[in-house]
């Protein structure tokens, strides 16, 4: 604009109109949502990046390791055999029933004179191998329930979630010990039969939830409409999206089965066996020196608590990195 006075040209920018602001508010909201183009991350690289700056996690995580480091060393990081009686001269059953720590035995021994440290080490061995697989029989156990129910549907869906509603209807330790009393002599197996059968209910009805939510879903009704065999659809389509659920909790039953077995063998349906020494088995036989010597009873307890909150830190962190409701 000239100005006819001075005859100079005014150059101050003119406001934008209303139409042009609006537009320009409607570009800025258009544009506040958008990304950098980055390569997609699949599901567990995305819960590992969560996992991994998640501190219950690591703790978790480095006790499970630690467990099952010192579960596959033990019996060669233990001082002494487990069966061997070093301290036998010591014991005195009217004045010094339990030696205590000594050099070369740093917990000192039990009523029998065997190194506690030792048994405590090889005792971890068969704790492990009674919790794993207990959780995996019964893992196999509820894949091949939940999978009938969820696929198959009808019926059959009916008959199967009706026997696991009655099992679950039972307390868990209970139906244990009922399954581990029924055997003819106690053993290691008969605790890994009963825990698993506890566990096969648990692992059914989540399975059979997973697998009707993957029913409905795009890909399933996508392979259908193409003419895909019902068997394929199960066995590759179905099943290997539903069993995410279902191995996060296998390693919170992991923990579960390893307190049920300390219990049962607590209460004599463990292994006999006191050459393969077990965490529970030795808190039972702690229990006529309670008063006495209570760190006989203390230091298997402890182990117990630890192994299974670890398995439960690192359950419980995996369930959320992988659930999308628990994301934050």
């Amino acid at each position: 604009m000239t100005d006819r006075a001075s005859g100079t040209t005014d150059e101050s920018p003119r406001r934008p109109s209303y139409g042009q602001r609006r537009r320009a508010r409607i570009d800025a909201l258009a544009t506040a949502g958008t990304v950098d183009d980055q390569p997609g991350v699949s599901l567990i690289r995305s819960a590992w990046l969560r996992l991994r700056r998640n501190p219950v996690f690591l703790i978790g995580l480095a006790i499970t390791v630690v467990f099952v480091v010192l579960a596959l060393v033990s019996p060669w990081l233990a001082p002494w055999d487990p069966t061997a009686r070093p301290l036998l001269d010591q014991v005195r059953p009217q004045s010094n029933p339990v030696p205590g720590p000594e050099p070369g035995h740093p917990l000192g021994a039990d009523d029998r004179g065997r190194d506690l440290l030792s048994r405590l080490l090889v005792g971890s061995r068969q704790t492990l191998i009674v919790g794993v697989f207990a959780t995996l029989f019964g893992l196999l156990g509820g894949l091949v329930l939940g999978t009938l129910a969820g696929a198959m549907g009808g019926w059959v869906d009916s008959l199967v979630m009706r026997v696991v509603d009655v099992m679950l209807s039972i307390p868990s330790l209970l139906l244990a010990f009922t399954i581990a009393s029924l055997a003819r002599s106690p053993s290691q197996w008969t605790l890994i039969v009963a825990i698993a059968v506890v566990q096969v209910p648990i692992f059914a009805r989540l399975l059979r939830g997973s697998m009707l939510a993957q029913r409905s879903s795009d890909h399933v009704l996508a392979a259908r409409s193409l003419g895909v065999k019902p068997r394929a659809i199960v066995f590759r389509h179905m099943l290997p999206n539903a069993l995410g659920p279902v191995i996060v909790q296998a390693t919170l039953s992991l923990a579960v089965a390893i307190i049920d077995a300390a219990a049962l063998s607590f209460l004599g349906l463990g292994n006999p066996d006191q050459r393969q020494p077990e965490w529970g088995q030795m808190l039972g036989l702690a229990q006529r020196y309670i008063s006495e010597a209570p760190h006989l009873a203390f230091y298997p307890a402890g182990c117990i608590i630890v192994v299974a909150l670890g398995f439960t830190l690192m359950g419980e962190s995996l369930r959320e990195a992988l659930d999308p409701k628990s994301r934050r």
